[in-house]
């Protein structure tokens, strides 16, 4: 699995039209520089019904214990610990829009792990953990597989390397790579197989290789 990033003509403004402007552009400029054919805008702003909802603000999962149905987004909001707060578990109870924004996230200090139903998550690798929460996520809607694994490459045009690390983009290709290579039910096993499989195969950090946009091309 490999990230590329591609220039293209941005259109400023945050109407939702604007975006899908900018998200076309980048599967055209992608297309012609890259020479793939499916790709999948991962993001509320996509313009299809499965890029919509294989975002983490709409990507969700329910627990075997108790029944209770997360977004991959309040999840990973809700498993931040802090040098002086967190994790704040009562944010896996909002929306996803809301989780992101709760203030406790930007006033406790250092993010220095997470936490997530009594499982401790080290910052590294990045993006693991949220990579394994969105697979995991993914994996329970076999409706959502069926169509994502059609796909060969993943933009998201809400992803800001310069504020963020992690991207659904990066976490589709991800899913679809390992389903592709057949190791994805070992990968989903355990969190120290997932961790030894990610050691062991080669792929590019949507974050550190990010200029422009990216799409995530799988091998």
């Amino acid at each position: 699995m490999r990230t590329k990033s591609v220039p293209f003509h941005w259109f400023p403004g945050m109407a939702v039209s604007q975006k899908q402007k900018s998200v076309d552009a980048l599967h055209a400029a992608a297309q012609r520089m890259l020479h793939v054919e499916r790709i999948l805008e991962v993001s509320t702003k996509s313009r299809t019904e499965l890029g919509t909802c294989l975002s983490a603000f709409n990507l969700t999962f329910t627990t075997q214990k108790h029944q209770i149905t997360y977004s991959v987004e309040s999840a990973f909001q809700a498993s931040k610990v802090f040098e002086f707060g967190g994790p704040y578990k009562d944010i896996l109870e909002m929306d996803s829009r809301s989780a992101k924004r709760d203030d406790r996230l930007r006033s406790s200090g250092r993010l220095i792990r997470f936490k997530l139903f009594k499982t401790e998550w080290d910052l590294e690798p990045k993006t693991a953990f949220y990579d394994w929460i969105y697979l995991n996520a993914l994996a329970k809607h076999k409706d959502l597989q069926d169509e994502i694994v059609n796909y060969s490459a993943f933009t998201d045009i809400e992803f800001n390397p310069e504020r963020s690390i992690n991207c659904q983009a990066y976490s589709a290709a991800l899913f679809v790579a390992l389903y592709k290579r057949g190791m994805l039910q070992d990968a989903l096993s355990s969190k120290e197989r997932y961790l030894s499989i990610l050691k062991n195969r080669q792929t590019s950090d949507a974050h550190a290789e990010a200029d422009d946009q990216k799409s995530l091309k799988i091998d």
